[in-house]
Parts: structure tokens; sequence; C-alpha cells
């Protein structure tokens, strides 16, 4: 039997899809008007149509807390959303939230002043978790972690009070990829950082739109959208970090091997339970070879 050639997500999202970007969303009023950037709209855009697609991401959703950083890829996500609920492929209410952690210098007008321009429905909530942060890690630890969990729990809180299904981040390709080789690496076991999630409550969904996009993707889109990104080193810059390892580990073999994170990625879609050695996945057990004459 034949079988088809392996092709790249992005090929496989390209084939046959004609998106009309005439018109827009005030989000993308100063945006460039190239051939480029428009193919560079058109496959994000794809991507998180099939991302939303794959995993089921509207099922029953009225209404989504869009997690706001500051940074290159929350941005980029709700442009990409906004973009979607314009041409009524996301028939969902989007609320945009920051949460603002008490690092010093943080710009606290930048986000406010950006969303009002753009007519987007926001939240910004004020929760010093810093200097919990910096009270509880010692002294050569990563931060990164505990200021992950304590936003976290904070960002549930606020989607519940703002009557929200899911609370929807940022997250892409590469997060996902470097998640699971920190898993890999360092905690010993198969795991990764899922495309929807339900949360230890069981009251909230956790949805990731932008799992098959690529960061560098985020990153030539942000550029050129002019987003007013805030740095993520407002707490001091941390050297040194598993993730950022694990982000030059990929990228080296990226370079050697073009199209290598996309076959991973798609790796972490096809699970062979059989071929692992995890008894509570597959029931070794049970197999056994018939016996012959």
């Amino acid at each position: 039997m034949n079988s088809m050639p392996a092709i790249s997500i992005d090929e496989a999202l390209d084939a046959g899809d004609e998106l009309d970007l005439s018109g827009m969303h005030p989000v993308f009023a100063r945006a460039p008007q190239s051939v480029s950037f428009n193919k560079l709209r058109k496959r994000l855009i794809r991507h998180v149509r099939q991302a939303i697609a794959d995993f089921d991401m509207l099922n029953g959703q009225k209404r989504w807390l869009v997690g706001l950083s500051g940074g290159k890829d929350s941005y980029g996500l709700l442009a990409i959303l906004l973009d979607l609920q314009w041409r009524g492929l996301l028939p969902v209410e989007l609320v945009a939230c920051n949460l603002d952690q008490g690092q010093p210098n943080f710009p606290k007008h930048v986000l406010p002043d950006y969303l009002a321009s753009i007519g987007v429905k926001h939240r910004i909530e004020y929760r010093d978790t810093y200097s919990i942060v910096k009270e509880k890690v010692p002294v050569g630890g990563t931060y990164c972690s505990l200021c992950s969990r304590l936003r976290r729990g904070n960002l549930y809180r606020i989607a519940r009070e703002e009557g929200c299904d899911a609370l929807v981040l940022g997250h892409h390709r590469e997060d996902i990829l470097e998640t699971f080789f920190m898993n890999f690496f360092h905690g010993g076991r198969l795991s990764g950082m899922p495309a929807k999630l339900l949360n230890d409550e069981k009251d909230m969904l956790v949805l990731r739109p932008l799992a098959y996009a690529a960061e560098e993707d985020m990153a030539r889109f942000a550029q050129a959208m002019e987003f007013p990104i805030i740095p993520c080193d407002l707490c001091g810059s941390q050297d040194g970090l598993q993730r950022n390892a694990m982000k030059e580990m990929l990228a080296g073999i990226e370079a050697k091997m073009p199209g290598r994170k996309d076959a991973m990625l798609r790796a972490l879609g096809h699970v062979d339970a059989s071929h692992l050695l995890d008894p509570k996945l597959y029931d070794f057990a049970a197999l056994s070879a018939e016996r012959r004459g």
C-alpha cells in the first residue's frame, strides 16, 4: 500500500486556503500591507484555526480571558484572535487581562493605553507576587517557576470573576517543545504542554491556540505590528535557566536539520504506547505469543 509523504504543518495548512484579508480589525490599522506580511498573517491565522479545530477549543465556549503579559507572543495571540472574531470565525467574547506582579519599573500605562486605543475590553489587576517570589526563592535560584504558578492562580481567579470559560495563553511551538525536553531531561517523564488542559479544580480550561505557531513567526509579526513590548526581565535577567538551554539545543538541531521542530511537534501528536516503557499506558502483561504446532 502506498503511503502519503510526510508534509510540514505549514504545507498542510496552506493547501487550498484562500483567506480574504480585505477589511480589518482596528488592531491592524497600522499594520504593513506588504505581500510578505500578509503571507505571515495568513499563516498564523491558519495555525490558530487549525489548533482550535484539532483540540475542539470552541466546544461550548462563550467567553475567554486572554492573558496579556506585554510580550510579543501574547500581543500576537490577541491580535490574531481579534482578527478571527472580526471575521466571524471566533464566536466567543474576548477579555484581555494583564496581571501587574509588582516588578520594579513596570510601565503601568502601556497596556491599558494600548488596549483602549484598539477598543478591547480589558482588566488590569495588581498583585505583588514579585515580593513573594523574592522572599521564597533562595539566592541564586530562578524565579520563573514560582512566578508562573502565582500568576496562573491569579488568572484563574480573575477568569472566574469575569465569567470566562477558559484562560487563553500565548505559548507557541517552541514553548511546547522546550517544556517537553525539560521534562525529558530533568523530570524523567514524557510530558509536555498541552494545547488544551483542564485545571486541577476542574472548573477552567487552559487553551493554547498558538500551539502550531513558530516563535520566529511570532517575533516577525510583533515587530511588523509595532506592539509596545514590555520586557520579561524586569525582575533581573537570569542566565543559565534550563529553558534557555533547551532553546539553544533546539535551535542548533533546527540549524543542522531544518524542519526538525515541526517533526518533533508532529511526534507529540502520534504516540505509540506499545513502543514505550510505561505499563500504566499499555498492558504488556497481556502480550503473549501464539504457540505453533
